[in-house]
């Protein structure tokens, strides 16, 4: 992973940290115009393995960034897709450099969230650009312009820091469409002297949108959300049920040995087990089925859609169970109780999506919640009774 310099210390290259010594609000426009090199002989020093070289500009040393993705930024997507170390997949805030930038080169400007990151580099193989990363606590640009992360403040303080317009000849910097909610034109314009051009939603769109003049078509403002996009973000919307599911399944098992004999663990094993495959069948249902079928499944509540695709699936399943269910009491405990988990993990997937608004998802949950609630204590009464 590193190597070690003529003094003997070691430049290690994870992909997490710049600098040992810089914590995470520190900007990369900080390095000194000094020899690089010279940077290396410190000990301690960690540097991005995505970063080439350095490039000299007159402010100094800027760090110049590969487009392509290797084998530790593959790895790490791959679990951050699954949850895992998300919100402190981050990189440095601040100034990078991308092929051949000089003077005239295009800001573009993006979250220090490493997967919008990398999203962004591996578009520009053949462009010549600056990055400026703001510090959006580790999220993505869609996401920090509603949190207020990805906004004007945060944009004059990095250009001013950074010293762009010793860097750049022009006044321009390019913001993702999809961050104009946090971003005021013309408040940028006022405080920094930059004028703002929105970008385009998708990074694969950059390339052309440049190519015409920075002028984006209609397909370029449109937002996408297909059975792919919305397919991989549900290992994330699985691995964060997975806690709350454990602690169920527990309580499950213990509810499962209430019967005649007051308590049974001989009933923990069989009716333990079918009510977890209920819990099972509506985390799959919720958190996976509805997400990819979204647009196919009719109502218009993402609620309501997850109502649907659990009861479906839970009834498949229940049939399966059938015999050591108990008759259909039971079965109408451990269908209500998945189509309960199924709709509340669908409603929670309104967070990700493109097709809701904050006032029409408050309004939702006030709706089904209390029915969802409503759903979970009556399943479990009469899961009781007819254990009877």
């Amino acid at each position: 992973m590193g190597k070690t310099t003529q003094s003997g210390s070691t430049i290690s290259t994870p992909s997490v940290n710049l600098m040992a010594s810089m914590d995470e609000a520190t900007s990369s426009c900080a390095i000194q115009p000094v020899d690089p090199k010279a940077i290396y002989e410190k000990p301690g020093y960690k540097l991005y393995s995505f970063v080439d070289k350095f490039v000299k500009t007159d402010t100094g040393f800027i760090p110049v960034i590969k487009s392509k993705l290797d084998k530790n930024d593959l790895v790490s997507t791959f679990f951050v897709r699954c949850g895992v170390n998300r919100y402190q997949y981050r990189v440095t805030p601040g100034l990078y450099g991308i092929g051949k930038p000089n003077k005239n080169s295009e800001v573009l400007v993006t979250a220090n969230f490493k997967l919008t990151f990398d999203h962004l580099r591996k578009e520009l193989g053949k462009i010549n650009a600056w990055i400026l990363v703001l510090d959006t606590k580790g999220i993505n640009v869609w996401c920090a312009a509603g949190k207020g992360t990805f906004s004007t403040m945060e944009i004059v303080k990095r250009v001013k820091e950074c010293f762009l317009d010793k860097i750049v000849d022009h006044k321009r910097i390019i913001v993702p469409q999809l961050g104009a909610t946090g971003v005021s034109a013309r408040d940028v314009k006022k405080q920094s002297g930059f004028r703002v051009i929105y970008g385009p939603v998708r990074a694969s769109d950059i390339p052309m949108f440049l190519k015409n003049s920075k002028k984006a078509d209609k397909q370029m403002r449109q937002a996408t959300f297909t059975i792919y996009e919305r397919f991989i973000l549900t290992p994330v919307e699985l691995q964060n049920t997975l806690k709350p599911a454990l602690i169920t399944a527990l309580v499950l098992l213990i509810i499962a040995g209430i019967g005649p004999g007051i308590f049974s663990f001989a009933h923990i094993w069989e009716r333990g087990m079918i009510s977890i495959l209920a819990l099972v069948t509506g985390i799959l249902s919720g958190a996976l089925i509805t997400p990819v079928l979204l647009p196919f499944i009719p109502p218009r509540e993402f609620a309501l859609k997850g109502i649907i695709s659990g009861s479906v699936v839970s009834i498949l399943f229940l049939i399966m169970g059938s015999s050591i269910i108990g008759g259909i009491t039971g079965f109408m405990a451990l269908f209500l109780f998945s189509i309960a988990i199924s709709s509340f993990l669908a409603m929670n997937f309104t967070g990700t999506t493109p097709f809701t608004s904050p006032s029409g998802v408050e309004k939702e949950m006030k709706r089904y919640i209390p029915a969802q609630l409503g759903a979970l204590v009556i399943s479990s009464g009469l899961w009781i009774y007819s254990a009877f």
